[in-house]
């Protein structure tokens, strides 16, 4: 009874590894046809980690991920778990969660309720008014958060580009931000590139519009790390005035990853926090030299921004976020990996 256990244990193992060999993708189907020869000899694992950079790109991707690394919340190091800090953390989180937090959302309604009941008062009151405008120029910065528009409106009244958002977001945008002369598009839209480029010239020449803040990054960046500037911002014409934004993490990370968490629990969790600080530099105005193009000008103002704010720079573009490989494009790997894997074993012969 035990060896006809055994046989149909072997059995079932056999069967199953057919199965999923079957499910496996066949290195030969992207092979032309009568390629393919019976290899002579036995093959080293040496000599199958050195057919091809590919297993070295996969090897270094693994290793060092420098895309994925700069979207990624790094955790807090935990501090609270022993017998003398534990009290004191269960008293923070009451504090934070019992006093603070009631605190400030009554304090945020209160603002809202006075802002709204002078809001229409002050539209119509400042319209026209260009005296803060005094010279052509736009503003750029790194961007982590929403926040960073909240943080740098302090200044004046900036106008700025933004991703078109639903919800009561979207509600604010196009109402009260409408009315600073901002700018929306949506990533998903390829038409609204041309449309954006024309109302960002058309807002820089105007005479009568709010100074233009622009996050070039075009996405949100964990504040470790600089990702490719677009061009959009450095070939209008004018005077870039760079600004460095770096958050002190010692009481929340305000890094906003926008696909795993809405702007309504990033902000609550804002919120529940000690407090939010960060530092903010304005750069010395920049302008395109002689000769040199909006790409070479984009990245030498991106090297200034990192290097003061201690950032990071990476060769990435930040939209890569929201797309993935096309098959097109996973097909011409996996057919050069194909012929390289086969030109290796032919070559035992």
């Amino acid at each position: 009874m035990l060896v006809m256990a055994r046989r149909l244990k072997m059995s079932q193992l056999n069967t199953s590894s057919s199965e999923l060999d079957f499910d496996r993708p066949n290195i030969e189907d992207y092979l032309p046809t009568g390629s393919i020869q019976e290899p002579r000899g036995k093959i080293r694992l040496c000599d199958l980690l050195d057919i091809s950079p590919t297993l070295r790109e996969a090897a270094g991707a693994i290793v060092d991920d420098s895309f994925t690394r700069c979207f990624k919340s790094i955790p807090p190091e935990p501090w609270n778990w022993n017998v003398y800090l534990f009290p004191l953390w269960c008293l923070g989180v009451v504090v934070r969660y019992l006093i603070l937090f009631p605190a400030r959302v009554l304090v945020l309604t209160v603002g809202w309720i006075i802002f709204l009941s002078a809001y229409f008062l002050v539209h119509f009151v400042l319209k026209g008014n260009d005296k803060l405008r005094k010279k052509l120029e736009v503003f750029v910065a790194n961007h982590t958060s929403m926040i960073d528009f909240i943080v740098l409106e302090q200044m004046t009244a900036f106008a700025v580009i933004m991703q078109k958002h639903p919800g009561w977001v979207g509600l604010l945008q196009s109402t009260v931000l409408e009315s600073v002369g901002c700018i929306w598009f949506n990533r998903s839209e390829a038409k609204d590139r041309e449309i954006v480029a024309r109302k960002l010239r058309d807002h820089v020449h105007g005479a009568d519009s709010n100074p233009l803040l622009i996050f070039p990054e075009g996405t949100c960046v964990n504040n470790h790390y600089s990702v490719m500037f677009k061009k959009g911002a450095f070939e209008l014409g004018c005077t870039v005035c760079p600004i460095a934004i770096k958050y002190n993490k010692i009481f929340v990370d305000a890094f906003w990853n926008s696909r795993k968490q809405s702007f309504t629990r990033h902000l609550l969790q804002l919120m529940t926090s000690w407090a939010v600080v960060c530092d903010v530099w304005y750069l010395e105005p920049q302008n395109l030299k002689p000769g040199e193009t909006p790409i070479e000008f984009a990245e030498r103002v991106r090297d200034v921004i990192s290097v003061r704010a201690g950032l990071k720079m990476v060769p990435w573009d930040g939209y890569l976020k929201y797309s993935r490989p096309s098959p097109k494009h996973r097909e011409r790997k996996q057919q050069s990996f194909a012929e390289l894997v086969m030109r290796r074993l032919l070559e035992e012969k």
